[in-house]
């Protein structure tokens, strides 16, 4: 965080380290989803007890910022569905105004990941989850 905070850290150091922490808060967001038990024979014969996770996820982007984990979420998860959805602030009521969703048909059936890096008064992820349980 110290360097992509860093005023002096040159773009390419922070596309990187931001990409990095993008994937670190993915894989913590995955570490939470649930498991179950599975045993494996490994190539040399033996076998290995380990874990499998029973179930599907997506991601949701919310547009613009949270495009920007859309690849570190795609790292970890080979052809992850992925969402989006565009919430704005109404500049007159200063609440945040759904104006598109568009999200996998089976979502309701999936462990959904809420992508959106910029968390200030978190109206936005607010409208986002009420929009994705509406949904």
């Amino acid at each position: 965080m110290t360097i992509i905070r860093d005023r002096n850290t040159h773009r390419a150091d922070f596309i990187f380290y931001s990409d990095r922490i993008i994937r670190l808060l993915v894989e913590e967001g995955l570490n939470h989803l649930p498991v179950i038990e599975k045993t494996v024979t490994t190539p040399t014969g033996c076998e290995f007890k380990g874990i499998d996770f029973q179930g599907r996820i997506c991601g949701v982007s919310i547009m613009r910022a949270g495009e920007s984990m859309e690849q570190g979420l795609r790292d970890v998860c080979r052809s992850v569905r992925i969402g989006k959805i565009l919430i704005q602030r109404d500049e007159e009521t200063a609440l945040p105004k759904l104006y598109y969703a568009k999200f996998p048909p089976d979502l309701a059936s999936r462990y959904c990941l809420l992508l959106d890096p910029m968390l200030a008064t978190g109206g936005s992820a607010i409208k986002a989850i009420e929009t994705l349980i509406d949904y």
